[in-house]
């Protein structure tokens, strides 16, 4: 379950980093609706993390857990970037991104 919940995390961790992004580049109202939505994904993110790293029986280790949640984030913030911002998409932008995905992945499987 703890894992779940991390993966959670990850995922409002690239909700923030995103409503960040588009609280840059909007003004008026539209800029305080992300920004709103930005301190509620990044306090439901961190709780998210906590709540992984410290309750049941078994908790996920703070190393892997950190490195999971900030992986999730990385690769959502650079899926957020492509989609919402019109970053660009190169081979060795990607490349990278997958390597990442399987160094998670890779942490996921090695650990207890």
């Amino acid at each position: 379950m703890n894992w779940i919940i991390l993966i959670v995390a990850g995922l409002f961790e690239t909700g923030f980093a995103t409503c960040l992004g588009k609280a840059q580049e909007t003004s008026g109202k539209e800029s305080l609706f992300w920004w709103a939505g930005f301190v509620v994904a990044l306090f439901i993110s961190m709780f998210l993390m906590y709540k992984s790293i410290s309750y049941g029986s078994n908790p996920i280790p703070i190393g892997t857990a950190y490195a999971v949640w900030t992986g999730i984030g990385a690769v959502g913030g650079v899926m957020a970037g492509i989609f919402f911002f019109n970053e660009p998409v190169t081979f060795w932008r990607m490349f990278f991104v997958f390597t990442l995905i399987a160094s998670v992945v890779g942490l996921k499987m090695v650990s207890n």
